[in-house]
């Protein structure tokens, strides 16, 4: 036990320290100091030495002990760990080489506000639409989590209704404002992200977010929950809207697509896709955004198969707030918040980034 208390000690100090240099990942892994993610960049922490097996599988027997979870060998365990300063760290603990490895992700102890994170004005609006579904998008690490539960907080704030969310594990704990907000988390209150939808019905809620669609069940019982009159939210690791719808409708059998697709046309509300990048003066990373909206046209081209001509409406949309990558990150060169090289490294298109900075 005492032992334990030690390496847990060593954790929570390496965490606080990681917290004062403003760390978003540590890693763990076998031949190596720790690793930290500093504004996207990877830096080993030097004064720590390299790590072997036994530390590695010390320090995650440490904090699965918090959770009362167990490392078995081959499975990965994902679990939310709260360090001695009462901050949260989702971690990751995953099997490679036969050996154990760690991957933390500090979080926030406050949840930032849309303002905070500068999310475009538009976010507000998507936040109080009375039901649908609305998606955030983005490769892993590009703040999805923290948009959603800025977007979730702000309903809070601003809106009387009965919030359900649906996590793996749990990163931000939601108080009460004027809203009820009950937080469930996968593994612990409920089996999966599937069987939760399901139940969530019957409890009444307005709005549902739910971690991630990660697979068919998950994406049926999401779209049905939006098609019955609620408002859900949930993010996807695709990399642009065209690519998000594809991803859903391709996730169901032939035979049931063309439903699907109409289905899914009646209850979109809008696909946010984001990406962060450093910005030029070294201080941090920025989201850049692709905003989708549901329009008449965008549900049309949902029914009709034809979500490969959704980049045109991204350009034709602009006064009603729709915006592509692209044109967003040309915006943030042109402003000198990041770099040319940073954002074309992050773009879609470079032809496209460029054919927008030249007609500024």
């Amino acid at each position: 036990m005492n032992n334990e208390i030690e390496k847990r000690q060593i954790i929570d100090i390496l965490l606080e320290t990681c917290r004062d240099w403003k760390v978003s990942d540590l890693h763990f892994t076998k031949g190596l100091p720790p690793i930290m993610r500093i504004h996207g960049s990877l830096e080993k922490m030097k004064e720590v030495g390299i790590l072997n097996e036994n530390q590695i599988r010390a320090l995650a027997d440490s904090m699965l002990v918090q959770v009362k979870k167990r490392y078995v060998f081959g499975q990965d365990v994902d679990f939310c760990y709260v360090s001695s300063d009462g901050n949260r760290n989702r971690v990751n603990i995953y099997t490679q080489y036969g050996s154990p490895g760690i991957a933390i992700r500090l979080l926030n102890d406050t949840i930032p506000t849309m303002d905070e994170l500068n999310l475009p004005e538009l976010f507000k609006k998507l936040a109080m639409y009375p039901r649908g579904l609305l998606l955030v998008t983005g490769p892993t690490g590009s703040g999805k989590s923290t948009t959603l539960a800025s977007i979730i907080n702000y309903i809070n704030m601003n809106k009387q209704c009965h919030i359900l969310t649906f996590e793996d594990p749990i990163e931000y704990k939601h108080e009460h404002k004027r809203s009820m907000v009950n937080q469930r988390e996968v593994g612990r209150d409920v089996d999966t992200f599937a069987g939760a939808l399901k139940s969530a019905l019957r409890e009444d809620p307005d709005v549902i977010q739910v971690g991630e669609m990660r697979d068919l069940e998950t994406t049926s019982a999401a779209i049905t929950a939006a098609e019955t009159g609620h408002y859900v939210l949930s993010t996807l690791h695709t990399t642009g809207a065209a690519s998000t719808l594809d991803r859903i409708i391709d996730q169901y059998p032939a035979s049931q697509q063309d439903e699907v697709r109409i289905l899914l046309a009646q209850v979109l509300r809008g696909v946010i896709t984001q990406t962060l990048i450093p910005k030029a003066d070294g201080t941090g990373r920025i989201a850049a955004f692709e905003i989708l909206l549901c329009n008449d046209a965008v549900s049309n081209m949902i029914r009709e198969n034809k979500c490969h001509q959704i980049a045109s409406v991204l350009q034709t949309g602009q006064k009603a707030g729709m915006q592509s990558l692209d044109s967003h990150i040309a915006k943030l060169i042109q402003t000198n918040i990041i770099t040319y090289d940073a954002g074309i490294e992050r773009c879609v298109d470079k032809q496209m980034v460029n054919k927008y900075l030249v007609n500024k």
